[in-house]
């Protein structure tokens, strides 16, 4: 019996009946071999973290901009947490910890430079709008592998697009891409407060009552209270008990008024914003100014959504350089003239 085909019996034994089982999977747009080592799943997981757009995730924006400290939240560590919640939430539930694995690792590959201030410029410029979400599917689909994208299965494409709440995604189809939408969350409620408290924007004992009685003082306390009111709600419809709801609710609404809009976190939103407007009118101008990949997309799609393409795969560094190179006059290098 082959690895790959040993793990599937073992998950037909031990997973829930709720879990997307690896022989279940709807499969890929485009056919392949099976592996004799891994299952679909997985071989997902592995595509996604060898994946250009993943290492990207390293230099953008989670809360602060460009943050000049090491231990400040970057888009790649946050995904990395929801990883980690959502792995324990569906190992727990008897679910395809594999299958949450690789969505909750590709969820933000859509993800902009500046992170969501960046998102709402592109919205704003492009004809269609944009949303992250979205993007990620089209970075799976068709940007990845030089425009051949990485064929994922249906499962983990579902779970890209459905992962968040905002602009009306639908939610997965699977369990295990409803654990990653719930964790995305938890994840990033909790991380962002240890970031602003860090960062000086909020302090310790701001933290609403109800939220901190319900879910407790620390990070660690609050983390493991939202798992465990997952965990507790069952397998056959992941939902959190309504205290526990609302006490979430109400400090992501607290983050969102205190943190998210604060002045000391958007306080240079706006030059961010520029550099994302200015970027996409310059190339809509001048498309052939683009690497070969995204001219190519322009051709295949059309010019806008290719722009598009191009700098929501920016990092955060990569779109300020560009500007900088763009607008910003070099010094003369030239040979010093003699009387």
């Amino acid at each position: 019996m082959l690895p790959r085909e040993r793990i599937m019996q073992n998950e037909s034994v031990i997973l829930s009946e709720f879990a997307c089982k690896s022989a279940d999977t709807r499969g890929r747009q485009r056919p392949e071999q099976p592996d004799d080592f891994r299952t679909e799943f997985q071989r997902d997981r592995d595509r996604i973290i060898h994946c250009n757009a993943f290492r990207r995730l390293k230099h953008k924006t989670q809360v602060f901009l460009i943050p000049h400290s090491d231990h400040y939240r970057t888009r790649l560590t946050h995904t990395l947490e929801v990883s980690q919640i959502s792995r324990t939430v569906s190992r727990a539930l008897g679910l395809n910890e594999d299958l949450t694995e690789a969505i909750a690792l590709g969820h933000d590959l859509g993800h902009t430079p500046f992170g969501h201030d960046g998102e709402r410029v592109l919205r704003e410029l492009l004809p269609g709008g944009f949303s992250h979400n979205l993007q990620g599917r089209r970075v799976v689909e068709f940007i990845e592998k030089d425009g051949k994208g990485l064929n994922l299965t249906a499962e983990v494409i579902d779970g890209i697009v459905g992962h968040t709440t905002s602009g009306g995604a639908q939610p997965p189809f699977t369990r295990e891409g409803m654990v990653v939408r719930f964790c995305d969350k938890i994840a990033y409620i909790n991380h962002d407060i240890e970031d602003a408290i860090r960062g000086g924007v909020i302090s310790d004992s701001d933290l609403p009552e109800f939220p901190v009685k319900v879910l407790g003082r620390t990070k660690s306390q609050r983390i493991t209270t939202l798992v465990r009111s997952l965990v507790e709600g069952g397998a056959e419809n992941i939902h959190m008990d309504e205290t526990t709801k609302k006490a979430h609710d109400e400090l992501r609404a607290f983050m969102f008024e205190r943190v998210y809009r604060a002045e000391p976190t958007v306080a240079e939103k706006d030059k961010a914003q520029y550099i994302v407007d200015f970027l996409y009118k310059y190339f809509i101008k001048n498309p052939e100014k683009m690497p070969e990949l995204y001219v190519s997309l322009a051709e295949r799609f059309d010019k806008s959504t290719a722009v598009g393409d191009f700098i929501s795969g920016m990092t955060d560094d990569y779109a300020v350089n560009l500007f900088k190179e763009m607008c910003i006059p070099k010094g003369w290098n030239g040979a010093v003239s003699r009387l």
